[in-house]
């Protein structure tokens, strides 16, 4: 079975390679976007913190239940 998983992440991240091999081209006019000096580039700006904790929150959480679950 682990051999089947490695099989299977190393096709993964061959094909995202793939994928992701080229960068697209920019859009036409030299436009910058709707963004302004005082408004954030993406929405997600406003809760960085937030997913931030939230991610950490996950982590220690199933770390947590990994630990339970061996001992």
């Amino acid at each position: 079975m682990k051999l089947l998983n490695k099989i299977y992440l190393f096709l993964f991240t061959g094909i995202n390679a793939v994928m992701n091999a080229e960068v697209p081209p920019a859009p036409p006019g030299g436009g910058g976007g709707g963004t302004g000096p005082g408004e954030p580039a993406s929405p997600i700006d406003l809760y960085v913190y937030v997913l931030i904790f939230i991610a950490i929150s996950l982590i220690l959480l199933f770390q947590h239940k990994i630990q339970r679950k061996t001992a």
